[in-house]
């Protein structure tokens, strides 16, 4: 007898054929897998989403304006009022830190992009290319890595002035030789792989081999660095503006609310200490981000 299909009955069949069809595993989804199988890996992105999210919803979580003044609240201590204390303007402290939050990870986010579209790219160009290009580029970058990370981003500001534009170059130069010394290995990594050898044999251009052979397997490792940039520039970020270089107040940055409370350390301790431990989660949980993602990307741990 024939077997009756009704609309309900196919649409049962396609589900249970979809259902039987076999996973495709992609690289990307094992790495995803092996994330996930790290609990500290986790732990870090938890918290680099809370912060996300923090710095979207700051005007919601913020109960004061971070530059709203009131001297009748100068240097209270923590208190339901304000969690964070006041400073010695009577600026409500958690308001700063939290505005502080969407400064700090905004910044840092364009200072290690800069970075990465500028050295990134010399490394790329560098691992590729080889012989004399290798040569001349990673001697300049040599140059430039003789002077400390902190040092030569100091000077750039004293050049440029303060100011966020201003912060955000000095770090890209600064970040600049470290980030096209990670990305050259990267490429070199891939360089001598058979796909590449193929691809330069049909007579693929060398645009062409870089963008659509050599970035794409290299990428997981270009990730890993970028994560960890991100805890670097927000240090750098913080220690400019802790000794007076970086930003100008009353921007509500991390290093600037630590600069205030300095000369308070023994009398207020609390308005150094919340934006200190904001700093300190902050570049741990990146730090956790980018050692998960190290070891995801890792072939060896397939």
């Amino acid at each position: 007898m024939a077997k009756i299909h009704t609309p309900a009955m196919e649409k049962i069949e396609k589900r249970n054929a979809r259902r039987k069809k076999p996973a495709v595993s992609t690289p990307s989804s094992e790495a995803w897998k092996r994330f996930k199988r790290n609990p500290t890996a986790l732990i870090g992105l938890a918290v680099v989403a809370v912060l996300i999210l923090i710095a979207i919803f700051a005007p919601l979580i913020a109960p004061f304006d971070y530059q709203q003044q009131n001297y009748a609240e100068m240097m209270k201590a923590p208190s339901i009022k304000h969690l964070f204390g006041t400073d010695q303007f009577g600026r409500d402290i958690f308001s700063r830190v939290v505005y502080g939050t969407r400064y700090s990870l905004i910044i840092a986010l364009f200072c290690t992009v800069a970075a990465f579209f500028s050295g990134g790219l010399l490394g790329i160009i560098a691992g590729y290319f080889g012989g004399k290009v290798d040569m001349v580029i990673m001697r300049i970058m040599d140059i430039f890595q003789a002077i400390p990370m902190i040092m030569m981003a100091m000077c750039i500001v004293a050049v440029l002035g303060n100011g966020i534009p201003q912060l955000v170059a000095a770090i890209m130069f600064a970040s600049m030789p470290t980030m096209a010394r990670n990305n050259r290995a990267a490429i070199l990594r891939v360089r001598g792989n058979d796909y590449i050898e193929s691809a330069e044999a049909i007579g693929l251009s060398r645009f062409k081999i870089i963008v659509s052979h050599m970035i794409p397997n290299a990428v997981g490792v270009m990730i890993i660095y970028f994560v960890g940039f991100l805890a670097v520039s927000i240090m750098m970020m913080s220690s400019m503006s802790y000794i007076g270089v970086g930003l100008a107040a009353p921007t509500p940055e991390w290093g600037l609310i630590l600069n205030d409370g300095k000369a308070y350390i023994t009398t207020a301790p609390y308005m150094m200490l919340f934006p200190a431990l904001m700093i300190m989660i902050t570049c741990f949980a990146f730090n956790l981000m980018g050692d998960g993602l190290r070891d995801a990307f890792d072939p060896r741990l397939k």
